[in-house]
């Protein structure tokens, strides 16, 4: 019904149609184990049981598929619940996958010390080399995984000529869209197989709920990831469906302010006399600027920055913020600030993807830019 729409009407009614029983504009929260069969097997709206499916959840998946371009999304219980399901359900024990050389800790954690134990290979791969990442794939890589913007680095995957690659060796895309939301990037029309989202963090958008989805257009892998889905039952309770659904509605003004924020802060710090580098994409020197610029809306709310002074600075800075708050996750309507080397990404420390000592990574909010801005100044004194 939906389809013809712009990107926030679709995220405050897609699957959000009023309760024609009440007239309720809210989905109600299903707080239900359970459903009554009309004889055996006799089901209402098909559902039988929550980990298979809940009228709470349904609507956050209706909502995420239209609002990323997909035909189905699955809500799972994190970020990394989804990410797990979708290398159960698409690949098998001696397939390998290429993965980024900068990826998020808890994506390298999850492939390096789980999925590796049970026969699964990869290879880290720079996102930004198309060449490069070309000479990683073999005859068994099944998978191209994929952040854009990458997490901490800030690193640009150019999603169409990565997605030709992937296919071009049998492979399939996986994108990783967290850190662009779908209302500044949309991977599955730029040819992506799968999109992954910790929901945790700009769909939730309140730092109040965790969540992960995983959102198609084939047919088959959907397939695939519903059965994992239900067969490992790690999904989305009808409590966190209903604050994720509750913080979509007002993704794209949120995504809006986060960006005017972002842009503020990122010049700023590009001007600044401690500061060694900024990595922000839509700062013009960031070598990925041209490619976000021709994929994403706007460059986003995250930004990393290196300290000309070294770790204990760096680690200095995030101990003397007041608006910025001292904590790991991101997304959220509050500004976080973060040493991604002792806290997000400790998980790579010693790894080929270790991250620089020096530094910062700022999550932007949606507070007064002044304020951010006057914040920043006093804690790099």
């Amino acid at each position: 019904m939906h389809d013809g729409h712009g990107f926030s009407t679709r995220a405050i009614h897609a699957g959000q149609e009023p309760d024609p029983l009440t007239g309720a504009v809210v989905p109600p929260i299903y707080a239900t184990s359970t459903y009554k069969q009309d004889g055996v097997g006799g089901l209402r709206g098909g559902y039988e049981y929550s980990r298979s499916g809940n009228p709470t959840r349904t609507a956050l998946e209706t909502c995420l598929a239209a609002i990323e371009g997909g035909t189905r999304a699955f809500a799972f219980a994190s970020g990394l619940a989804a990410e797990d399901a979708i290398l159960r359900a698409l690949l098998s024990p001696g397939d390998h996958v290429v993965i980024p050389d900068d990826a998020y800790g808890g994506t390298f954690r999850l492939f390096d010390k789980v999925a590796v134990r049970w026969g699964l290979r990869y290879t880290a791969a720079p996102i930004t080399d198309l060449s490069a990442l070309t000479a990683c794939m073999s005859e068994g890589t099944k998978m191209v995984w994929v952040e854009t913007p990458t997490n901490p680095l800030l690193n640009i995957a150019d999603i169409e000529q990565i997605a030709d690659i992937a296919h071009r060796h049998g492979a399939i895309l996986v994108v990783d869209n967290t850190f662009a939301s779908p209302y500044l990037q949309q991977p599955l029309a730029l040819g992506a197989d799968v999109v992954v989202h910790s929901t945790t963090k700009y769909i939730g958008g309140h730092s109040d709920v965790v969540g992960g989805a995983a959102i198609v257009r084939d047919d088959e892998i959907a397939d695939a990831i519903a059965f994992h889905h239900n067969a490992m039952g790690a999904v989305a309770g009808p409590f966190d469906a209903f604050l994720t659904l509750r913080g979509v509605k007002t993704l794209g003004v949120r995504m809006d302010r986060h960006c005017d924020n972002a842009e503020r802060v990122a010049e700023f710090l590009a001007g600044h006399p401690k500061i060694a580098e900024v990595r922000y994409p839509g700062l013009a020197e960031h070598p990925g600027h041209d490619v976000a610029g021709k994929q994403m809306k706007r460059y986003g709310g995250m930004i990393s920055f290196r300290h000309k002074d070294g770790e204990q600075a760096a680690v200095d800075v995030c101990a003397r913020t007041e608006v910025f708050t001292l904590g790991e996750s991101l997304g959220g309507v509050e500004s976080l600030i973060e040493h991604p080397g002792r806290m997000t990404h400790a998980s790579v420390a010693g790894s080929a993807l270790e991250v620089p000592a020096d530094l910062v990574r700022l999550s932007v909010g949606i507070e007064d830019a002044d304020d951010l801005l006057a914040d920043l100044r006093q804690a790099l004194g």
